[in-house]
């Protein structure tokens, strides 16, 4: 491995979830002088070299070097000057289901952390996301031994879905709440989590699809 000064190591082993790995090297790059690094030390996991290489190539960050060292991988990237994708993605989410909520919330992730603007309306039972305290569970008879596959989802980087929404708000994503959807699942403006919701019906949230070229619906 070439012998490179860095400004930060991030030991990252044990997760193989590349969203959660990706999203700490960009927390680690804000507000860092163009041309700084970063070491990202993970695993030997597959699927986690492609993902760092193609958000290195999409957010215009350098990936400057990658070694291994025993059983672990070495990424340093190097800070490249901030830029926006031009992509935009809105996505609607009605599935408030543990493992239903994996894809598209990591889909919306990976696409705010590759500089894309997203949008995101809630409606039908995902709604109830939004709402303080509430805690995705699985569907059917599985449902009351949820909190086991939800750790062992969390061991390596699936976060409960209202971090990755606190995630994503933090990387810009818009949040749109189905006001009907509000009235049934007995949910009020003083009841959301998050702030900067916008409450609305399926009009507002069509302008928001239109002027998408990614679209999601789950």
């Amino acid at each position: 491995m070439t012998d490179v000064e860095t400004v930060t190591s991030l030991d990252l082993r044990g997760k193989t979830i590349t969203t959660f790995i990706l999203y700490e090297a960009h927390h680690a790059l804000q507000n860092r002088a163009v041309g700084d690094r970063i070491e990202l030390v993970t695993d030997a996991f597959p699927a986690i070299d492609p993902d760092i290489a193609a958000w290195c190539r999409t957010t215009g960050n350098p990936l400057i070097d990658v070694g291994v060292d025993g059983e672990a991988r070495r990424y340093v990237i190097e800070n490249g000057p901030q830029r926006r994708s031009g992509h935009k993605l809105a996505a609607v989410i009605s599935d408030d289901g543990l493992f239903e909520l994996l894809s598209p919330l990591g889909f919306a992730l990976a696409a705010a952390l590759e500089g894309d603007d997203v949008s995101i309306y809630f409606l039908g039972p995902a709604l109830r996301i939004l709402a303080k305290g509430y805690t995705a569970k699985m569907h059917g008879p599985g449902r009351p031994f949820s909190r086991f596959p939800r750790s062992g989802l969390a061991k390596v980087g699936h976060i409960p879905p209202e971090d990755k929404i606190t995630q994503l708000q933090e990387l810009g994503a818009q949040l749109y709440a189905c006001a009907p959807s509000m009235d049934h699942y007995k949910v009020d403006q003083d009841d959301l989590a998050f702030d900067d919701v916008t409450v609305c019906e399926y009009l507002t949230f069509m302008e928001q699809m239109h002027s998408a070229d990614i679209q999601l619906y789950v």
